[in-house]
């Protein structure tokens, strides 16, 4: 630990409000873990747990065991290596310990962290139904118990599983009722098969999937998932990736698949629950999507209400073909010589009235009930809150009403990331925050959204009495209170 007290301390000292941290990490002990899950669903359980293919350890160790040769061969995705910090033992053992982060956080300039799984992400995407709820029961006891007594000054999150909404909220409720736990992150889409392949090609189908974003086309409705997070209180967190899809997929290069993967995760799920209309359906429905950063979001924004403002439905009168004067086009390509024979002109006429299908979703914006691009506001800047690690330069694009469609404000939130690779020394988390506020970049007001705000008003938003007993409940009571 710091003989003196770091820089971040020293900027926390300055600021006139708390700062909270909205995406900290929690780095399980694995032997620990193995305990729960077999405490939950027995030995074997926890052996079938180690044995699979999906569990971090088990899956990395495995790709990293390939040659180049053999992954080009079977074009496996490079996965990551070496994830947690290792030269500052201080730091290792505190992303492991709550005892030791509580005892630490005054130094981190943090007042408050909410932590979410690491090695416990893996438990949503589990495939096989009973060891995916057994493993994530297991983790929620697990962290509800490591982390009892820290309550002033963090919070851990449970794991949900969305593979199915009634499987989800059975976890959901079981975390929050019986657990006490206050937050919760649920993977951003489930990989789904095509029926057509199941049929078709059976033994092909594994490697077939399709990805099911929950909001938008599945073949379950997910309304009641969305309504148990109202009933409560909670603002769940998206964490998801696309790493290994589409052109994320290089046999060589980390890197190359990890930049952009979160953000990507992060847009598909947005789109599916504005345009899906979850929003619209539940007006005090919020949640946040992780480690993607803003510049997605600022981009999403703007395209939904672009997109809208040429495709709503009325827009679309424009391009329907059947509102084409064939005859006046016509008349101008004979009078620009565009038709050379009365053949080319029958050619070209009958291009030009060609039977065009209509399709049966006409209206791209039915289920969000856009009338107007002012809307766009309450159904995706409203509910959305958006994870930005510290470092990141683009983090000011937020707050840039000028270039955000209607002099929108998006709500970005503070995701230290504490305990993973990106983050070396966890005392300099806040000290890099701030270069924005001292680059020019970033505002104090904005500054002051960013790392305390924005999380009391996603956190406590959902749950008024999410920061009870914290040290920063009586400043979140008092940026929630009534004005006047």
């Amino acid at each position: 630990m710091t003989a003196s007290p770091s820089r971040s301390a020293a900027i926390r000292a300055k600021l006139p409000h708390p700062v909270i941290d909205a995406d900290g990490h929690l780095v399980e002990l694995t032997p620990v873990y193995l305990e729960y899950i077999a405490k939950v669903g027995g030995a074997d359980m926890a052996r079938r747990y180690q044995e699979s293919p999906l569990v971090k350890g088990s899956y990395h160790q495995q790709v990293l065991r390939t040659t180049l040769a053999q992954r080009r061969d079977s074009w496996t995705t490079m996965t990551s290596w070496w994830f947690n910090p290792t030269k500052n033992a201080v730091d290792r053992a505190t992303s492991h310990l709550p005892a030791l982060l509580n005892q630490r956080m005054d130094d981190l300039g943090l007042d408050f962290t909410v932590l979410y799984p690491s090695e416990g992400l893996y438990a949503l995407s589990i495939p096989d139904d009973g060891l995916r709820q057994a493993v994530a029961r297991a983790y929620n006891t697990y962290v509800a118990d490591l982390f009892c007594g820290f309550g002033a000054r963090m919070t851990p999150t449970a794991v949900i599983p969305v593979h199915t909404p009634q499987e989800a909220i059975a976890e959901l409720r079981y975390a929050v009722q019986t657990l006490g736990l206050k937050t919760v992150v649920m993977p951003c889409h489930v990989a789904r098969p095509v029926p057509k392949h199941v049929r078709e090609h059976p033994g092909a189908a594994p490697l077939l999937t399709r990805w099911d974003v929950l909001a938008l086309d599945s073949e379950y409705d997910y309304d009641p998932l969305w309504q148990a997070c109202v009933d409560l209180k909670i603002a769940p967190g998206f964490h998801g990736g696309s790493q290994g899809v589409g052109f994320r997929r290089s046999v060589s290069n980390f890197s190359y698949n990890h930049i952009g993967n979160a953000a990507a995760s992060n847009e598909s799920m947005a789109k599916a629950l504005v345009l899906g209309g979850v929003t619209r359906r539940f007006p005090t429905f919020q949640c946040s999507f992780l480690e993607g950063g803003i510049n997605w979001a600022c981009g999403l924004y703007a395209d939904l209400i672009g997109h809208w403002e040429k495709r709503n439905a009325a827009a679309l009168e424009a391009l329907d073909p059947r509102n084409l004067d064939a005859a006046a086009v016509l008349r101008l390509f004979r009078h620009h010589g565009a038709a050379s024979s009365p053949a080319q002109e029958q050619a070209i006429r009958a291009y030009l009235t060609r039977d065009m299908p209509r399709p049966d979703t006409y209206d791209d914006y039915a289920l969000c009930g856009i009338s107007q691009p002012s809307d766009f506001h309450d159904l995706f800047v409203r509910p959305f809150f958006f994870g930005c690690e510290a470092d990141d330069p683009m983090n000011a694009h937020a707050a840039d009403s000028r270039a955000n469609p209607h002099g929108a404000t998006l709500q970005i939130v503070l995701g230290s990331d504490i305990g993973h690779w990106d983050v070396p020394d966890m005392t300099q988390v806040l000290e890099e925050a701030y270069e924005a506020v001292e680059h020019g970049a970033m505002t104090p007001d904005a500054f002051r959204d960013f790392v305390f705000a924005n999380p009391v008003r996603l956190f406590a938003g959902a749950n008024p009495r999410f920061f009870d007993g914290s040290i920063v409940e009586s400043h979140a009571r008092r940026l929630l209170a009534p004005a006047g």
